[in-house]
């Protein structure tokens, strides 16, 4: 019997078919996997996936929910996470998020493709196509609310030229030297707020701010940094509410993001100024959480916290090589997995067809390559090529990314729901 291998340089077929949209589903890879797909026992998922627990996502939208309307804030939860219209969604009718927030113009156009009528562009909008676009969208829309942010003169100068006869709301960005973006001087954010007050096309109503730039670990001196740093934003509301130079009858004041939001929250809520204040956090991450950095940093994983979120994300690859005692390799690498905070962290292991879950233990991975990961593991282990591996992963924002499309599974992993991404 003879194996056809042609030598030609044309390697193309006659008639191209479409791309693959979904890596982790078999045959054409166009459909998402349908409800009650069992993940590990059937022919329909190909290796690696990447998947989110339906059970976990559901647990922590509940419990920011909870802390939020205990604490008297609103949330507009960050989008740009996930990017993932299902997900972002239930941030809104199951989280009770006020809104979501956005990053670029390109985000908030697909939040308001996703229906979300609140959005927050926690950002400068700088660019003219940018903010030609959404003050269209807001012309047209005038019921859907709209947040953006100033910290330059130019900055203020952008908005007057493009938006038309549009107008927003905006908010004064504050930093500190060395911070990210947002005005380092009072005698600045003076000027900014005192032409955006005498702008036909802007709005003034809140200050705002990035904590997690400070960069400050979760100890004496770092809390007392982030809380400097949100008195330096309420100082400069009062100075601002003084020269009467918000448009509003009400101030926001944003911060908070997946680390600090408790000591934001504290902050805003206690904060006295002329106006009454509406505190405005911005977690993202907290809809997937993680088994790595969000870990360790989320106020719900300091002692003494009333709430908890739950790792919702998980990555499953199968053994491709053990060609060496303490070492095999798994199908996934550096386009499957994020590995800028902490490489992935194995949980589980199946045999080949699914069954027969055990712990991971002893089991470490070292590096990843484009599409292989290194996994040390105890050389008497039994783990053999085509068998699952699963992994929790670390910091959320750079996995999403890498997928457009997740299954939900409920605990017994049978497929729930589909989750697409716009990245």
């Amino acid at each position: 019997m003879s194996i056809h291998f042609p030598l030609v340089a044309d390697g193309l077929l006659d008639a191209q078919q479409p791309a693959p949209r979904f890596k982790s589903v078999a045959g054409r890879g166009d459909t998402p996997l349908p409800a009650g797909t069992p993940v590990f026992a059937s022919d329909q998922v190909f290796s690696p996936l990447m998947l989110m627990k339906q059970s976990a996502l559901e647990n922590n939208l509940r419990q920011l929910a909870d802390f939020c309307r205990e604490q008297g804030v609103m949330l507009a939860a960050h989008g740009k996470t996930s990017m993932s219209p299902a997900i972002l969604r239930r941030a809104i009718t199951e989280g009770g998020a006020w809104g979501l927030s956005a990053a670029t113009p390109a985000q908030v156009r697909a939040l308001r493709q996703f229906g979300i009528r609140n959005v927050f562009l926690a950002n400068q909008l700088v660019d003219p196509a940018g903010i030609r676009w959404i003050g269209e969208w807001q012309k047209q829309h005038p019921d859907h609310g709209f947040l953006c942010y100033v910290d330059s003169m130019q900055g203020v100068r952008l908005l007057e030229q493009h938006l038309g006869d549009s107008r927003i709301a905006v908010l004064l960005e504050m930093s500190v030297s060395g911070g990210r973006t947002g005005c380092r001087s009072t005698s600045a954010a003076l000027e900014i707020a005192t032409a955006i007050a005498a702008s036909p096309a802007l709005q003034l109503v809140g200050v705002a701010g990035y904590e997690g730039a400070l960069g400050a670990g979760r100890d004496t001196v770092g809390i007392a940094r982030v809380h400097d740093y949100c008195q330096m934003l309420i100082a400069t509301a009062a100075l601002l509410v003084e020269k009467q130079l918000f448009s509003s009858n009400t101030i926001i004041l944003s911060a908070g993001g997946g680390a600090w939001f408790d000591v934001v929250s504290t902050c805003f809520t206690e904060a006295r100024l002329p106006l009454p204040v509406t505190p405005l956090i911005r977690s993202g991450a907290y809809m997937a959480h993680d088994n790595g950095l969000y870990a360790r940093i989320t106020p719900f994983a300091q002692s003494g916290s009333q709430h908890h979120f739950a790792a919702a994300l998980e990555v499953w690859g199968r053994v491709l090589s053990r060609p060496e005692p303490g070492l095999a390799f798994v199908d996934f690498g550096r386009r499957d997995v994020p590995f800028d905070q902490d490489l992935p962290n194995p949980l589980w292991v199946r045999d080949v067809d699914g069954s027969a879950p055990r712990v991971a233990a002893g089991m470490r991975i070292s590096e990843v390559n484009d599409q292989h990961a290194y996994l040390l593991l105890p050389e008497e282990d039994a783990l053999k090529p085509g068998d699952w591996v699963g992994c929790g992963i670390s910091h959320p924002c750079t996995a999403f990314d890498k997928w457009r499309y997740l299954p939900l599974v409920d605990d017994d992993y049978y497929v729930t729901d589909s989750l697409e991404t716009a990245f």
